[in-house]
């Protein structure tokens, strides 16, 4: 089982930038997809983007497609979501999970997750 921790989250203004953090123990890092998932207040958790387990292949959400990057170091078991041009609408409560091989092609796949990070975008 692997244990993920995400930070960065924080309060920005339209148009701005955040880069969320999360750092895995446990199992190999380096064996998992690993993807970022977000929910806003009232609404289902949904997929927003992932990364096969070498980082070759990246998935995103269309909503998101441009202005976020998800990337990994598995050197520092870290997997990272680069948000820019942020928008009031990407509020939401962020969360890492880890998924075994084939998890990028099919979010559901998804099994462990963090505690999940604030992020609110103010307009």
């Amino acid at each position: 089982q692997v244990q993920l921790v995400e930070s960065g989250g924080g309060l920005v203004q339209a148009g701005g930038s955040l880069r969320l953090s999360c750092a895995a123990s446990g199992r190999a890092f380096s064996s998992y997809d690993m993807g970022w998932f977000r929910q806003a207040p009232g609404k289902e958790r949904e997929f927003v983007a992932a990364v096969s387990w070498r980082g070759g292949l990246t998935k995103y959400a269309d909503s998101v497609k441009g202005r976020f990057t998800i990337f990994r170091d598995n050197a520092k078991n870290t997997l990272y979501l680069q948000m820019d041009s942020l928008k009031p609408e990407d509020t939401a409560v962020y969360y890492c999970a880890a998924g075994n091989s084939g998890s990028v092609y099919n979010p559901g796949l998804f099994h462990s997750w963090g505690q999940g990070t604030q992020v609110t975008v103010s307009s």
